[in-house]
């Protein structure tokens, strides 16, 4: 279930996290309920799996759309860095400062839209089964700190995304075969720039 480097203090504070979302999930729509029984495999394994790809050393992160947590909440907690979480439904943002709160993790909620939140620029994004590549792009472009990367897990259709978002950023690509998900890839994005209508 747990890569070896994971501290127990992390596992414990990852238990702590996964019993207070199965709490939430009977109220509020975090995760789907089928999914309860996975959650281990499916979402938080997941999440962790981002962490080998994350920079050696960042200051501080920014996850967009946190929803229930997965992956920037995950990451917070394993990796012990700053995560910005933004989730704009005020119910699922409730749940990430309880969550934040009992386990002690260095998470900042912000209730509200990306493009509306001001946050400093970080030099690490991630983000989650929120948004098509070409829209994770435009909303990081403002946010990400020169140098900065993007990490994004991406599903079967992760090559058209591409084909997409290239129509308008340049950008170094790299892949990582997922190992939660034979289906996915992650990607570690970093040097975009606008090449589209919108480049200054």
């Amino acid at each position: 279930m747990f890569d070896q480097t994971v501290s127990r203090e992390t596992r414990s504070r990852l238990y702590s996290f996964v019993r207070l979302l199965l709490l939430w999930n009977r109220r509020i729509n975090l995760i789907a309920r089928g999914d309860e029984v996975i959650i281990w495999e499916r979402h938080v394994a997941d999440s962790l799996a981002l962490l080998p790809h994350l920079p050696a050393a960042f200051s501080h992160a920014i996850d967009i759309g946190s929803g229930g947590g997965f992956p920037g909440l995950v990451l917070a907690i394993a990796a012990d860095r700053p995560f910005h979480l933004v989730e704009s439904d005020q119910r699922k943002a409730a749940f990430l400062r309880e969550v934040a709160r009992a386990t002690h993790a260095p998470a900042i909620i912000h209730a509200g839209r990306i493009e509306r939140v001001s946050i400093e620029p970080a030099p690490l994004i991630t983000a989650r089964a929120v948004a098509i590549l070409p829209d994770l792009l435009r909303w990081s472009a403002r946010l990400l700190a020169p140098g900065g990367v993007c990490i994004f897990p991406k599903g079967r259709n992760v090559e058209d995304e591409l084909t997409a978002a290239k129509g308008e950023w340049n950008m170094r690509v790299e892949r990582f075969r997922s190992l939660t998900d034979s289906s996915a890839t992650i990607l570690r994005i970093s040097e975009i720039s606008s090449s589209g209508p919108h480049a200054s």
